[in-house]
């Protein structure tokens, strides 16, 4: 399962960027997905896939660098 076409909505405006993480292991990812939502306003832990045939995991966070995240 590949991820999905980023949709316009998310990148419509400077400062909103969609990242896709990819990582060995999916705690890897979640830990990666907590670290930006401390610094940013983000999507929070989403979905984590893994496609037959490649290595590892991957998954989609929307994020808003405008924002606060909770460190802030």
């Amino acid at each position: 399962m590949s991820m999905e076409k980023i949709d316009e909505q998310h990148i419509n405006e400077p400062g909103l960027v969609v990242l896709d993480i990819s990582a060995a292991d999916e705690a890897t990812v979640h830990a990666v997905m907590t670290d930006l939502g401390e610094w940013w306003a983000t999507s929070g832990i989403t979905s984590v896939r893994c496609e037959p045939g490649a290595p590892g995991v991957k998954a989609r966070e929307y994020v808003d660098i405008r924002r606060p995240g909770t460190m802030m």
